[in-house]
């Protein structure tokens, strides 16, 4: 089951938390959840599995989101 872990505003955000996890071998997910007219302010999901989810989130938090 997947689990959102994080909500990143902007693509370029959801990017970098993407490459994080996967630089520390959390598999992952990004999901547009929302759209911005101008595309500058989507909001996308970053999901992992529910049995990483805690790896995740030490991940995150050390890269300073």
């Amino acid at each position: 089951m997947w689990t959102v872990v994080y909500m990143a505003q902007g693509k370029e955000m959801a990017m970098k938390i993407q490459k994080a996890l996967e630089e520390g071998g959390v598999l992952v997910k990004v999901k547009l959840i929302g759209k911005d007219a101008g595309g500058n302010d989507n909001c996308y999901e970053i999901l992992v599995p529910a049995a990483e989810v805690e790896e995740a989130h030490n991940i995150i938090i050390d890269i300073e989101f």
